[in-house]
């Protein structure tokens, strides 16, 4: 069955946040798993998991990560994807010393372009760059676009506890805004000076921490200054904003009521409001929210031309998610603005 069949009347539906991962890759999980080699519990917790336990959803989701033939096709055209943008699976490179991390990263760029020259139709590639090294990073996002075809960079949120608002990796934001490409702000465990609580209650994954960690990142970002620095650039996040459109405005509020009150040194006043950045800067997809009610919030407060379809392909695969936003009181051309244009525009298909 092609894309073209699967289609639903007037639109194309595009999966904007598909993960995957180098057998490589996996490999050196496991290994650093096995030797004690990576001291972070968050990846302790996540990669022990999904290596080590034999349930049927562990062993579904690390066949699918690999899997980059027809099965995954298959999987898109019984349940009408016509496109899956894909990315390097959480935390990717981001747990490796700097030379493994870029080594590592143009690897796998490199095999993701030969997966989507097998199916140019389908697949749609976002290169992995290594933030360990901020210059080598924009150097690899550089190549991943110009020479690999790739549509952007995704960074799954921290890195070693270090977060993007620190200016020291705002190299890769200069690339970014250069090549007109967005960066994808994937989630991550929260690290080990956030995590305990999260890790011992089991909320430290996909069901809570995942989302504190990374909207906690994107806040940082905003307040930082960054999009003053770089207006142009266009960063993407998951989940429905990772719940910031929700809390919008008292973050938006209390940003200005502390900048004001002059508390912390380091939080100086922005030229825009928390409100600007999140409808200039941000753009959302709704990747393992499939619930119409938070979808049209987003879209109602960052605006529809803002707001993009994703699954979460293989963590979340269900079938019936995929056509939610059909089911609702939506305009054919704001359901295509969804679906399909919106990704259109921010990744440059």
């Amino acid at each position: 069955m092609s894309g073209n069949e699967t289609a639903r009347p007037g639109h194309l539906r595009i999966a904007t946040e598909e993960a995957w991962a180098t057998r490589e890759m996996l490999d050196l999980y496991r290994r650093a798993l096995a030797q004690n080699t990576i001291d972070d519990p968050g990846f302790k917790s996540l990669w022990g998991f999904y290596l080590g336990s034999k349930s049927p959803r562990a062993t579904f989701i690390i066949d699918r990560l690999q899997e980059m033939g027809e099965p995954r096709i298959h999987d898109m055209d019984r349940t009408g994807i016509d496109k899956q943008i894909l990315m390097l699976t959480s935390p990717g490179v981001q747990v490796f010393d700097a030379g493994t991390a870029v080594s590592l990263a143009a690897a796998s760029n490199d095999e993701l372009a030969e997966h989507v020259r097998k199916y140019p139709t389908r697949y749609v590639g976002m290169a992995a760059v290594a933030p360990q090294n901020p210059k080598e990073a924009a150097k690899e996002l550089e190549r991943g676009v110009r020479k690999l075809g790739m549509k952007g960079a995704v960074i799954n949120s921290h890195t070693m506890g270090e977060y993007l608002d620190d200016p020291k990796f705002w190299d890769i934001f200069a690339a970014a805004e250069a090549l007109d490409v967005p960066i994808y702000i994937h989630p991550n465990s929260p690290p080990r000076e956030m995590i305990q609580p999260f890790l011992k209650r089991g909320l430290d994954g996909a069901i809570y921490g995942f989302g504190v960690d990374t909207g906690m990142h994107l806040l940082a970002i905003m307040t930082s200054g960054a999009f003053d620095r770089f207006p142009k650039l266009q960063i993407v996040v998951g989940h429905c904003g990772e719940a910031l459109p929700f809390w919008l405005f008292r973050l938006d509020y209390m940003h200005r009521a502390t900048v004001n009150s002059k508390r912390y040194e380091f939080m100086k006043p922005t030229k825009k409001t928390l409100f600007d950045y999140m409808r200039e800067n941000v753009y959302i997809t709704n990747s393992g929210v499939a619930w119409a009610p938070a979808i049209q919030f987003c879209q109602q407060v960052v605006g529809m031309d803002r707001v993009m379809y994703a699954m979460d392909y293989p963590y979340q695969f269900q079938a019936e998610e995929v056509g939610e936003m059909e089911r609702v009181d939506l305009s054919a051309s704001d359901q295509k603005k969804f679906y399909q244009t919106n990704a259109e525009k921010v990744f440059g298909l």
